[in-house]
């Protein structure tokens, strides 16, 4: 299994918030910019790729469950997002690299892959 920590060295993000969590364990990754979608239909455990930066982003991170968001396309979290983020518990991390981009490289690294080794 794959943590954040993993993937926050091997991507170069910038850490944040809640850098205290990113031992957590990944167990996949959903990618939308909608938050009903994410609510719907992310996993406990997934990370969550987005563009969105506002404090929502971590109310829905924790109603989920999730390992935590990757704000991405230069997206800078907002000072509330991240005070909340801290306060919950929810890794912040964020890249200028796509949303298509990292992505890739998440299944690259084989997040949300049954066999990574395939």
């Amino acid at each position: 299994m794959i943590n954040l920590r993993h993937i926050a060295d091997r991507l170069s993000l910038e850490v944040c918030a809640a850098e205290q969590n990113l031992d957590t364990e990944v167990t996949g990754g959903y990618a939308s910019d909608l938050l009903s979608y994410v609510m719907a239909r992310a996993k406990e455990g997934n990370v969550w790729v987005s563009m969105q930066g506002h404090a929502n982003v971590v109310a829905v991170a924790s109603l989920v469950n999730l390992a935590g968001v990757i704000i991405t396309e230069g997206t800078r979290p907002e000072p509330a997002t991240l005070e909340k983020a801290n306060q919950e518990g929810i890794p912040i991390l964020a890249t200028r690299l796509t949303t298509y981009d990292v992505v890739g490289r998440l299944y690259e690294l084989g997040v949300g892959r049954e066999d990574p080794a395939k």
